[in-house]
């Protein structure tokens, strides 16, 4: 038997370190070929690492949240003959009997707590289906859960505490909500589901929870977007009224063939035209050469929301698409994002940025440039206001674009002449397919 180690592997021209999120293996595991033993993260893109051998796992290389560099040591797996390293045996020998020489110690030093283990974790199931036991872990313990799951836990009014997890390592899902809720312990006193004793009550715990993966990736890019980009935003309301009539019209006549359409594609439409007029926002900045690189192309980004997240998808060559075509590839990279699949070329490249959180948009926001990029549209919810037309009162769609813009590049008659532009365009729908 010999030893193989794996090294991180060149995921891409210019990553010279990649950050470990998630471990799919431990020591003592056996892996097959091509097995996923690890994810590792780079500029947002999640990439999963395969096993290139059959074996045994000896040692992990990093822990969660770790930043390592390409071609340090990854993880040793045991294998069949000599393996890659010339110290195989030593290697096998150090991690296989920390505290004595004989090799029976890798099997003996688990085999005390496994039976404990189960034991332990089956007897806290069963005492949760019962309402004078539901807690499922010991004090201190974190529950694992998904932000979403959190999020409905926290709406539900329940104590993710009390909640017994079955996804891997006891990660609680929205099924183990939705069964616990069914349980007399989801109205026991202190774990209610809308007692007032659980709303009034004074609460003490704390939660620490590690910035690592996505969530620092997310932080690093915001903070370094607003240290290196003066940003002012530019807010102007928009009657969406024919637009909306419009999209309706053409959901209602070919939505079943071609699939429904949102705003974002025709708002998308509407920057491809713009920027033809201004093409100042359609650029990014280099800080460090001192250039502006305007573009031809409109390689739209477009923030979508995961649960680990916010992430930028790019729609390439907007300008090249109809606009059936536009909406078919933001669902399918929205999709993609969100079930962490979108790789590392659809993660990066964008010119400009659409953000929007639909009926949560609010009435107005600061969005924050996608460095380095210099502007980003943002769009806020439409709501039905009485406006003055033709000197009657009439109701009609409004909705306020607010964008920001780089203000090293973008002067503030531009950011207006760009915004008053998507204004006319989407006051008018029908300009936006005339050449």
């Amino acid at each position: 038997m010999g030893a193989h180690v794996i090294k991180m592997p060149d995921i891409g021209e210019g990553i010279a370190e990649v950050e470990l999120v998630a471990w799919h293996v431990k020591p003592g595991d056996t892996v097959a070929e091509d097995q996923v033993l690890a994810d590792v993260m780079t500029d947002k893109a999640t990439v999963e690492i395969p096993s290139p051998v059959i074996g045994t796992v000896i040692a992990l290389g990093g822990e969660i949240g770790q930043v390592m560099a390409v071609g340090s040591e990854l993880i040793r797996i045991e294998v069949a003959g000599a393996g890659n390293v010339k110290d195989a045996p030593s290697v096998i020998a150090r991690p296989a009997a920390p505290a004595a020489p004989a090799p029976t110690a890798v099997p003996a030093a688990p085999a005390a707590p496994v039976p404990e283990v189960p034991a332990t974790a089956a007897s806290s199931r069963v005492a949760a289906s019962s309402p004078a036991a539901p807690a499922t872990r010991q004090p201190g313990d974190k529950p694992v859960a998904s932000p979403a799951v959190r999020r409905r836990a926290w709406d539900l009014g329940l104590e993710l505490q009390f909640v017994p997890g079955s996804g891997t390592a006891g990660r609680i899902t929205n099924a183990d909500l939705d069964a616990y809720l069914r349980t007399p312990a989801a109205r026991a006193p202190g774990t209610s589901l809308g007692s007032a004793a659980t709303h009034y009550a004074e609460r003490n715990d704390e939660e620490v929870i590690p910035v690592i993966g996505l969530r620092r990736k997310i932080a690093q890019k915001m903070q370094e977007a607003k240290r290196r980009i003066p940003h002012f935003t530019y807010v102007e309301e928009v009657d969406v009224t024919e637009l909306e009539a419009l999209r309706a019209q053409l959901n209602t006549q070919w939505g079943t063939e071609r699939g429904r359409l949102t705003l974002l594609p025709l708002l998308a439409r509407a920057i491809v035209q713009a920027v033809r007029e201004f093409p100042q926002v359609n650029a990014r900045f280099d800080d460090d050469a001192g250039s502006i690189t305007r573009y031809g192309a409109v390689h739209v980004g477009i923030a979508t929301q995961t649960d680990g997240g916010l992430m930028v998808p790019v729609l390439r060559h907007a300008e090249a698409l109809d606009l059936w075509s536009t909406a078919a590839e933001i669902a399918r990279l929205a999709s993609a994002a969100r079930a962490a699949k979108a790789t590392r070329e659809e993660l990066g490249g964008s010119t400009i940025t659409i953000t929007s959180l639909g009926a949560l948009g609010g009435i107005v926001t600061t969005p924050v440039i996608n460095h380095p990029e210099v502007a980003i549209v943002g769009v806020n919810r439409i709501v039905e206001r009485p406006m003055m037309r033709g000197g009657a009162v009439v109701p009609r769609l409004m909705m306020n674009l607010s964008s920001s813009f780089d203000h090293r590049v973008v002067d503030g008659a531009i950011a207006a002449g760009f915004v008053q532009a998507l204004r006319r365009l989407l006051e008018c729908p029908a300009t936006l397919f005339v050449e």
